[in-house]
Protein backbone atom coordinates (compact mmCIF):
# COMPACT_ATOMS: atom_id res chain seq x y z
CA UNK A 1 0.00 0.00 0.00
CA UNK A 2 1.45 3.34 -1.01
CA UNK A 3 2.06 5.92 1.80
CA UNK A 4 -1.37 7.93 0.09
CA UNK A 5 -3.46 5.22 0.68
CA UNK A 6 -1.94 4.35 4.09
CA UNK A 7 -2.77 7.96 5.03
CA UNK A 8 -6.33 7.72 3.67
CA UNK A 9 -7.12 4.56 5.86
CA UNK A 10 -5.29 6.02 9.26
CA UNK A 11 -6.77 9.21 8.91
CA UNK A 12 -10.38 7.81 8.53
CA UNK A 13 -9.70 5.71 11.50
CA UNK A 14 -8.37 8.44 13.71
CA UNK A 15 -11.29 11.04 12.65
CA UNK A 16 -13.85 9.18 10.69
CA UNK A 17 -14.81 10.50 7.19
CA UNK A 18 -15.22 14.08 7.89
CA UNK A 19 -12.49 16.91 5.66
CA UNK A 20 -10.61 19.79 7.64
CA UNK A 21 -11.19 22.95 6.27
CA UNK A 22 -7.54 23.55 5.42
CA UNK A 23 -8.54 20.60 2.66
CA UNK A 24 -10.82 23.28 0.67
CA UNK A 25 -8.53 26.22 1.58
CA UNK A 26 -5.04 24.54 1.56
CA UNK A 27 -5.12 21.05 -0.59
CA UNK A 28 -1.67 21.33 -1.26
CA UNK A 29 -0.54 21.58 2.43
CA UNK A 30 -3.14 19.03 3.83
CA UNK A 31 -2.21 16.92 1.90
CA UNK A 32 1.62 17.16 3.07
CA UNK A 33 0.32 16.86 6.64
CA UNK A 34 -2.02 13.49 5.82
CA UNK A 35 0.66 11.80 3.81
CA UNK A 36 3.61 12.37 6.16
CA UNK A 37 1.34 11.83 9.44
CA UNK A 38 -0.65 9.36 8.70
CA UNK A 39 1.22 7.80 6.07
CA UNK A 40 4.69 7.74 7.06
CA UNK A 41 4.71 8.73 10.83
CA UNK A 42 2.26 6.51 11.96
CA UNK A 43 3.40 3.23 10.68
CA UNK A 44 7.20 4.17 11.91
CA UNK A 45 8.24 2.24 15.17
CA UNK A 46 6.83 -0.05 17.65
CA UNK A 47 4.15 1.89 18.97
CA UNK A 48 0.51 1.19 18.95
CA UNK A 49 -1.99 3.33 17.85
CA UNK A 50 -3.02 4.32 21.58
CA UNK A 51 0.57 4.96 22.82
CA UNK A 52 0.89 7.38 19.85
CA UNK A 53 -2.14 9.42 20.39
CA UNK A 54 -1.33 9.64 24.01
CA UNK A 55 1.96 11.29 22.60
CA UNK A 56 -0.02 13.49 20.26
CA UNK A 57 -2.21 14.79 23.12
CA UNK A 58 0.84 15.91 26.01
CA UNK A 59 2.92 17.52 23.34
CA UNK A 60 -0.45 19.50 21.99
CA UNK A 61 -1.23 20.29 25.73
CA UNK A 62 2.85 20.96 25.80
CA UNK A 63 2.81 23.56 22.53
CA UNK A 64 -0.99 24.72 23.45
CA UNK A 65 -2.07 23.99 20.14
CA UNK A 66 -6.04 23.39 21.22
CA UNK A 67 -7.95 23.03 18.48
CA UNK A 68 -6.00 19.75 17.16
CA UNK A 69 -5.74 18.90 20.55
CA UNK A 70 -9.52 18.61 20.28
CA UNK A 71 -9.18 16.89 17.21
CA UNK A 72 -7.27 14.20 18.83
CA UNK A 73 -9.49 13.81 22.22
CA UNK A 74 -11.94 12.46 19.71
CA UNK A 75 -9.52 10.25 17.91
CA UNK A 76 -7.97 9.01 21.16
CA UNK A 77 -11.80 7.92 21.90
CA UNK A 78 -12.00 6.58 18.62
CA UNK A 79 -9.26 4.25 18.85
CA UNK A 80 -10.44 2.57 22.16
CA UNK A 81 -8.37 5.17 24.65
CA UNK A 82 -10.63 5.83 27.79
CA UNK A 83 -11.43 8.72 29.46
CA UNK A 84 -9.77 8.08 32.66
CA UNK A 85 -6.59 7.79 30.56
CA UNK A 86 -7.05 10.60 28.22
CA UNK A 87 -7.33 12.95 31.17
CA UNK A 88 -4.84 11.25 32.99
CA UNK A 89 -2.21 11.85 30.05
CA UNK A 90 -3.06 15.58 29.99
CA UNK A 91 -2.94 16.04 33.90
CA UNK A 92 0.80 14.50 34.03
CA UNK A 93 1.86 17.33 31.71
CA UNK A 94 1.02 19.66 34.49
CA UNK A 95 4.51 19.64 36.48
CA UNK A 96 6.50 20.34 33.43
CA UNK A 97 3.87 23.25 31.72
CA UNK A 98 2.74 24.69 34.69
CA UNK A 99 -1.05 24.72 36.21
CA UNK A 100 -2.55 27.62 33.83
CA UNK A 101 -1.87 25.55 30.44
CA UNK A 102 -2.99 22.52 31.73
CA UNK A 103 -6.08 24.07 32.40
CA UNK A 104 -6.55 25.33 29.31
CA UNK A 105 -6.03 22.12 27.95
CA UNK A 106 -8.66 20.20 30.22
CA UNK A 107 -11.12 22.50 29.29
CA UNK A 108 -10.85 21.34 25.69
CA UNK A 109 -10.89 17.69 26.78
CA UNK A 110 -13.95 18.64 28.59
CA UNK A 111 -15.61 20.11 25.73
CA UNK A 112 -15.20 17.21 23.81
CA UNK A 113 -16.09 14.72 26.49
CA UNK A 114 -19.52 16.44 26.91
CA UNK A 115 -20.41 16.20 22.87
CA UNK A 116 -19.78 12.45 23.34
CA UNK A 117 -21.89 12.68 26.65
CA UNK A 118 -18.93 11.47 28.67
CA UNK A 119 -19.99 12.11 32.15
CA UNK A 120 -17.68 14.49 34.33
CA UNK A 121 -15.58 14.46 36.98
CA UNK A 122 -14.23 10.70 35.72
CA UNK A 123 -13.29 8.29 38.12
CA UNK A 124 -11.09 9.09 40.90
CA UNK A 125 -7.66 7.73 40.54
CA UNK A 126 -5.90 9.50 43.74
CA UNK A 127 -3.96 6.71 45.93
CA UNK A 128 -1.90 9.07 47.86
CA UNK A 129 -3.29 11.33 51.17
CA UNK A 130 -2.26 14.72 52.71
CA UNK A 131 0.40 12.65 54.89
CA UNK A 132 1.99 10.49 52.16
CA UNK A 133 2.35 12.01 49.38
CA UNK A 134 5.62 12.80 49.94
CA UNK A 135 6.17 9.27 50.91
CA UNK A 136 5.11 7.44 48.38
CA UNK A 137 6.52 10.03 45.72
CA UNK A 138 9.86 9.48 46.82
CA UNK A 139 9.62 6.10 46.18
CA UNK A 140 8.34 6.31 43.23
CA UNK A 141 11.13 8.39 42.24
CA UNK A 142 13.47 6.00 43.94
CA UNK A 143 11.72 3.30 41.90
CA UNK A 144 12.65 5.30 38.63
CA UNK A 145 15.78 6.82 38.80
CA UNK A 146 17.68 4.55 41.94
CA UNK A 147 19.49 6.42 44.64
CA UNK A 148 21.18 9.15 42.89
CA UNK A 149 17.76 11.19 44.18
CA UNK A 150 18.53 11.17 47.78
CA UNK A 151 21.93 12.09 47.12
CA UNK A 152 20.34 14.50 45.33
CA UNK A 153 18.44 15.90 47.93
CA UNK A 154 20.93 15.70 50.21
CA UNK A 155 23.29 17.42 48.40
CA UNK A 156 20.61 20.62 47.86
CA UNK A 157 21.22 24.05 49.36
CA UNK A 158 19.81 24.48 52.39
CA UNK A 159 17.59 27.52 50.81
CA UNK A 160 16.30 25.14 47.84
CA UNK A 161 15.55 21.92 49.60
CA UNK A 162 12.18 23.16 49.66
CA UNK A 163 12.06 22.39 45.84
CA UNK A 164 13.41 18.48 45.75
CA UNK A 165 10.46 17.91 48.11
CA UNK A 166 7.68 19.53 45.89
CA UNK A 167 9.73 17.40 43.04
CA UNK A 168 8.79 14.28 45.44
CA UNK A 169 5.60 14.92 46.80
CA UNK A 170 3.90 17.40 43.70
CA UNK A 171 5.43 16.15 40.77
CA UNK A 172 6.25 12.01 41.50
CA UNK A 173 3.64 11.73 44.62
CA UNK A 174 0.37 13.43 43.41
CA UNK A 175 0.84 12.45 39.67
CA UNK A 176 3.20 9.52 39.28
CA UNK A 177 1.07 7.27 42.19
CA UNK A 178 -2.17 7.90 39.97
CA UNK A 179 -3.64 4.87 38.42
CA UNK A 180 -4.93 5.25 35.08
CA UNK A 181 -1.45 4.78 33.46
CA UNK A 182 1.31 2.71 34.18
CA UNK A 183 5.22 4.06 35.40
CA UNK A 184 6.01 2.92 31.88
CA UNK A 185 3.50 4.85 30.10
CA UNK A 186 4.05 7.88 32.67
CA UNK A 187 7.84 8.19 31.88
CA UNK A 188 7.72 8.09 28.04
CA UNK A 189 4.96 10.97 28.01
CA UNK A 190 7.05 12.90 30.56
CA UNK A 191 10.04 12.47 28.24
CA UNK A 192 7.75 13.70 25.51
CA UNK A 193 6.78 16.46 27.35
CA UNK A 194 9.73 17.75 28.00
CA UNK A 195 11.45 17.16 24.60
CA UNK A 196 8.32 19.39 23.08
CA UNK A 197 9.08 22.41 25.70
CA UNK A 198 12.42 22.77 23.71
CA UNK A 199 15.43 23.48 26.12
CA UNK A 200 15.26 20.93 29.08
CA UNK A 201 17.90 18.64 27.77
CA UNK A 202 19.48 17.88 31.09
CA UNK A 203 16.01 17.12 32.13
CA UNK A 204 15.68 15.10 28.44
CA UNK A 205 18.89 12.74 29.61
CA UNK A 206 17.74 11.79 33.21
CA UNK A 207 14.56 11.02 31.92
CA UNK A 208 16.03 8.82 29.00
CA UNK A 209 17.66 6.88 31.82
CA UNK A 210 14.53 6.85 33.89
CA UNK A 211 12.47 5.28 30.86
CA UNK A 212 15.24 2.51 30.03
CA UNK A 213 15.16 2.28 34.15
CA UNK A 214 11.25 1.07 33.93
CA UNK A 215 11.54 -1.05 30.76
CA UNK A 216 11.20 1.28 27.65
CA UNK A 217 13.91 0.27 25.15
CA UNK A 218 15.87 2.46 22.73
CA UNK A 219 13.86 1.77 20.16
CA UNK A 220 10.42 2.51 21.58
CA UNK A 221 11.88 5.97 22.72
CA UNK A 222 13.16 6.43 19.27
CA UNK A 223 9.66 5.83 18.02
CA UNK A 224 7.88 8.32 20.74
CA UNK A 225 10.41 11.11 19.06
CA UNK A 226 9.56 10.10 15.71
CA UNK A 227 6.24 10.42 16.63
CA UNK A 228 6.92 14.04 18.16
CA UNK A 229 8.26 15.22 15.10
CA UNK A 230 5.45 16.69 13.53
CA UNK A 231 3.75 18.18 16.20
CA UNK A 232 7.03 19.78 17.30
CA UNK A 233 9.13 19.99 14.24
CA UNK A 234 12.85 18.57 13.50
CA UNK A 235 15.22 21.21 16.01
CA UNK A 236 13.62 19.85 19.08
CA UNK A 237 13.35 16.12 17.79
CA UNK A 238 16.90 16.25 16.74
CA UNK A 239 17.90 17.57 20.56
CA UNK A 240 15.92 14.70 21.75
CA UNK A 241 17.46 11.98 19.57
CA UNK A 242 20.58 13.64 20.58
CA UNK A 243 20.27 13.10 24.54
CA UNK A 244 18.86 9.45 23.52
CA UNK A 245 22.09 8.98 21.69
CA UNK A 246 24.19 10.37 24.57
CA UNK A 247 22.70 7.79 26.97
CA UNK A 248 22.31 5.15 25.24
CA UNK A 249 25.05 5.15 22.51
CA UNK A 250 24.58 2.92 19.37
CA UNK A 251 26.83 -0.12 18.70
Amino acid sequence: MSRIDKSKEKYTELFGYGMPATQVTDPEFQDILNHFIFGEVFYQGNLEDKARELITLVVLTTNQTIPQLKAHVQAALNVGLTPVEIKEAVYQCAPYIGFPKTLHAITAVNEIFEENQISLPVENQKIVNEQNRLQKGLAKQIEIFGDVIQTMQKNAPENQKHIQEYLSAFCFGDFYTRSGLDVKMRELLTLCIISALGGAESQVKSHVQGNLNVGNDKETLIAAMTHCLPYMGFPRTLNALACINDIIPEN
